[in-house]
Formats: C-alpha cells, sequence, structure tokens
C-alpha cells in the first residue's frame, strides 16, 4: 500500500479515530462491577422510593391536631422494625430515622423540641401536618427512569439503581488492549544493563493510561527489531479490540511496525500528526481492531496516548463525550509559537480565584520523561508565527 505522508491536524486526525471507534457490544454486569460503565439501555425504577411513609427524624409521631399537649408514648418504631399500633389520639409513637410513620400519625416532632418524662412526652408547640414525613415515591416512582443510553454510571447512578431495586445492567463492553514496545535495546527495569541498551518504560507507562480509561491491557515483551520479531508480537496482539505499539514508526531503518502491519492486513488511516511532540503517529485497523502507533520517545508516546487513545478507548465503551477534556487556564510565561505544528508543553497548574494558570516546566525535549514528573497540564500551544505572551489564554489537559 501507498503510505500516507501530509500531516493532519490534531483534531482532525481525532475525528478519524473517533470515527472508527464504534461503541462495543452489551453485556450484563451486577452494580457492583458497573463503576464508570456505560450503559446500554434505559433503566427504570422498580419500586417506588421510598416505598413507604417514613420519618426523616429521630422523634416522635403524632396527630398534628393534638398539639400542644402532654402523650402518651404508646409504641417505639425502628428502621426495618415498624410499630404495630395504630396512634390514637393522645399518643405518640418514638420513631427513629426511616422507621414506617405509624397508622394515625401525620407528622414527626424532632427529639430536640419535645421534653420526655418516663413514658409521656411533652410537646410545647404546634406542628403542622407532614412535617418531617417522607411521602411514598418522593424521590422517584416506580416506572420512572433512571438511566438512559450513553449515561456513566457515576458513584450516584449506582447507588439510585441500587436504591431502586436494580441488580444488574447491560453496559458496553470495556476493550482489550494489547502494548508491543519495540526496540532491540530495551530490558525490563531491575536488569543489569549491557552497553546500548536502557530501561523500558513505556509499558508501564501506557498501560496506566489505558487502565485509567477503563480498559483491561496485555503487555507483550519487548519486541526486538526484526521483521520475523515483529510479526509474531503484532499478530498476537491483533486479536484485541485495541493494538497500541511504541516505537518503529518513524522512517529509519530499524522502524518496521507499519510494514509488518500492512503485511499483516491493517490499513493505514493515517500516519504523522502536525504536533510536537509526536509527530510520527500512526493510526490504522484490521477489521474491528483499532491499531495506533506511537513514536518510541516517552513523551511523545505519553501525548499520542492521551490524545488519541484514550478518546478511543472512551468511544468503544459508549461513553458520551470521549475527547480529550481540556480546560481552560492563563499562560504564567510567554512561549514561542511553531510555524507548522500544535505543540503541546508540559506544565505546572496553580490555581487562584480567577481560574488555573500554568506555568511550562524545563525540559521539554520528547525524552525527557523525568521532568514530565513536575507537570500537572500539558497545555496546546496552536501554531503561529510569533508567541503567546503571558496572561494569554490557552487550553490545558489536566495530567
Amino acid at each position: 500500500m501507498r503510505f500516507v505522508t501530509d500531516l493532519l491536524s490534531v483534531a482532525d486526525a481525532l475525528s478519524r479515530v473517533l470515527e472508527r471507534a464504534e461503541a462495543l457490544p452489551a453485556e450484563r454486569v451486577v452494580l457492583t462491577r458497573a463503576a464508570s460503565r456505560v450503559s446500554a439501555e434505559a433503566v427504570v425504577s422498580a419500586v417506588d422510593v421510598p416505598p413507604f411513609r417514613s420519618s426523616s427524624m429521630d422523634g416522635y409521631a403524632v396527630r398534628a391536631a393534638d398539639l400542644p399537649a402532654r402523650l402518651a408514648i404508646a409504641d417505639r418504631a425502628a428502621a426495618g422494625r415498624p410499630s404495630r399500633a395504630t396512634l390514637a389520639p393522645g399518643q405518640a409513637i418514638e420513631i427513629s430515622t426511616g422507621a414506617v410513620v405509624p397508622d394515625g400519625a401525620d407528622t414527626v416532632v424532632p427529639v430536640e423540641r419535645v421534653e420526655v418524662d418516663g413514658d409521656a412526652v411533652t410537646i410545647p408547640e404546634p406542628v403542622p401536618t407532614r412535617d418531617n414525613i417522607r411521602e411514598p415515591g418522593g424521590d422517584v416512582r416506580a416506572g420512572s427512569k433512571l438511566v438512559s443510553p450513553g449515561d456513566v454510571l457515576t458513584p450516584a447512578r449506582l447507588g439510585a439503581l441500587a436504591a431502586c431495586g436494580i441488580e444488574s445492567v447491560m453496559v458496553h463492553r470495556v476493550p482489550h488492549v494489547t502494548i508491543v514496545v519495540t526496540g532491540t535495546e530495551l530490558r525490563p527495569p531491575g536488569e543489569p544493563l549491557a552497553p546500548g541498551q536502557i530501561y523500558e518504560s513505556n509499558g508501564v507507562m501506557l498501560a496506566a493510561v489505558m487502565e485509567a480509561a477503563g480498559a483491561t491491557v496485555t503487555r507483550l515483551a519487548a519486541t526486538e527489531d526484526t521483521e520475523d520479531a515483529h510479526s509474531a508480537s503484532l499478530e498476537e496482539a491483533l486479536s484485541s479490540d485495541v493494538v497500541v505499539t511504541s516505537g518503529g514508526v518513524s522512517v529509519g531503518p530499524h522502524d518496521l511496525v507499519r510494514r509488518v502491519q500492512t503485511r499483516l492486513g491493517v490499513e493505514e488511516v493515517f500516519w504523522g500528526v502536525a504536533m510536537r511532540p509526536g509527530k510520527p503517529l500512526a493510526f490504522g485497523f484490521r477489521g474491528r481492531t483499532l491499531v495506533f502507533g506511537l513514536p518510541g520517545n516517552p513523551v511523545s508516546a505519553l501525548v499520542g496516548a492521551l490524545l488519541f487513545v484514550r478518546p478511543a478507548l472512551l468511544a468503544l465503551t459508549g461513553h458520551p463525550d470521549p475527547a480529550p477534556p481540556f480546560r481552560p487556564g492563563t499562560l504564567a510565561a510567554s512561549i514561542s509559537q511553531r510555524p507548522e505544528r500544535d505543540d503541546f508543553v508540559r506544565a505546572r497548574v496553580t490555581w487562584a480565584d480567577d481560574g488555573a494558570l500554568v506555568q511550562p516546566i524545563v525540559g521539554q525535549e520528547s525524552h525527557m520523561i523525568a521532568h514530565t514528573m513536575a507537570a500537572t497540564g500539558l497545555v496546546w500551544i496552536p501554531r503561529g508565527p510569533g508567541s503567546l505572551e503571558a496572561g494569554s489564554r490557552v487550553r490545558f489537559l489536566p495530567l
């Protein structure tokens, strides 16, 4: 095939990725496994919530018409242990929060507003009817919609589903990602290094990005720079929903990834994005498997993963807004623009009353992953002929 060499804008590249990232099929999971998953169905409440008249306070259930008065304490009602007595005129029933309001009572007086004397309680002031009583269905009625397809199952939504009697829900399957790092020079951390060797760091870093997006991840051992080794690793990886490679996507004699992928049937959508770091980024597909080729420089790989791979993973889970969540901020120092490429600058983000202030860090080279530890944001500097001055409004991606 003919490789595409024209550089796409970041926006165009992301659009092409998301066009291919269709939500995965649905599966039913219990609520305890559904956190942050995306609903694939509408879910309605199985019951009224609350399902009965209940007290919102610890106090005494009474008849409002009796007050003010000294009342005999006829019984006690606790959550899960309702009183079997019917309240008669001149009586009160001690009640706890969440307990069933007994028949005959039409209001609840908080315990701090009464005086208890043995088996009697004195309520010195009148109280409105229905005070401190939760009516059946006051929160939600049986049959009311709780979530819609595409809703992310946040902790609050999971709590609501459980309260409404829902045990399980249909959600989109999470993607399985296989990470292939390439380079004969790579060795696992902890092993002794021979001359010319370095420790492999991209695999663990990329896996953290993918897992944070909800994916399950398989990391293959570092692949040597031979066509046979690449073929074996990539063929194994292509059984996944997503393949992410690191290294080997540029134009050097040992950059074999794109050539081997083509031979294995991967159709390339684009190669090269007008950005720094991370320009030699490739994206393609084989069947429903999405294939990302990230550069080998650690910061380039990280930026590519955050800008393109993570959004694809969220889209595969059915997320309604998978694009990177850039936020507005203000530059703390001037920074030069590049005429041909957008820059993604690592910065420290501080917060003030008027919003976020972003300060570019020292050490912006694409191999400087240790310097990146100091960054809490990735600032998007659009291409241009000049510079952005301190005080300019920019967008940044929280790290």
